[in-house]
């Protein structure tokens, strides 16, 4: 019954009744991922569908030079993963535990099964992918057109709007631990050009930095019309 409660709060699984949610849990396993550990690598991929039931991960794919380029970060609720009836474009990524995560994988040929029955299921599933693939192309775009501070807020904006947490003055603090060569990694940067941004975006208070926090002021990055 515990893994049952932990599938009801992802949204995805919100509309199933409980036979429903009895059924998934049978199709389901839980594990443990520590810190920094790849849940998957382009030459581990396997079929299957994830749920992020706690912690962190990363998404990220390597260039021909070896350069990393994060295409999301993904917390509590959310899903990745391909197989025959679905998929989120995870296939050629690595897969990084960014904290220690819990993860649930699913049996991809009992599941193709199980949403068989569902339709209403399925076209929530779709509305999931729907959304992500809505939210990383418009990412993309601002990612191809915008300046390098721009680029730079429109990341962070994104991962506040998944991640974070109000402080005060309106400031959104990030909840999740980020260093200029991870913010670099989002963008396609070098870090030290994003080091000098992050300072020139300071002095105009749209952001305040620590260590490996960043805190982003919802207003006035509105106002620069990203």
């Amino acid at each position: 019954m515990e893994t049952i409660h932990y599938l009801s709060q992802f949204n995805l699984l919100q509309s199933l009744a409980l036979e429903d949610l009895m059924e998934m849990e049978e199709l389901t396993r839980i594990t443990v991922v520590p810190k920094n550990t790849y849940i998957q690598t382009p030459p581990t991929f396997s079929e299957g569908l994830f749920f992020v039931k706690k912690g962190k991960v990363r998404l990220y794919r390597l260039n021909a030079d070896g350069k990393q380029f994060t295409s999301d970060i993904l917390s509590e609720g959310n899903v990745f993963g391909e197989m025959n009836v679905i998929s989120f474009g995870t296939k050629d990524h690595y897969i990084e535990a960014m904290e220690e995560c819990h993860i649930c994988t699913i049996d991809p040929v009992r599941f193709e099964e199980f949403v068989a029955t569902r339709p209403r299921f399925l076209m929530s599933l779709m509305q999931v992918l729907s959304d992500r693939i809505k939210s990383m192309s418009q990412l993309t775009h601002n990612l191809a057109i915008g300046n390098l501070h721009d680029k730079i807020l429109c990341v962070l904006l994104k991962l506040s709007d998944q991640l974070g947490v109000k402080s005060e003055d309106n400031y959104y603090k990030i909840n999740v631990p980020l260093s200029h060569q991870e913010i670099a990694n989002l963008i396609g940067a070098s870090r030290e050009a994003v080091t000098m941004a992050l300072q020139e975006l300071v002095k105009a208070e749209v952001l305040q930095t620590g260590f490996r926090t960043i805190l982003i002021h919802h207003d006035k990055v509105s106002g620069r019309n990203l």
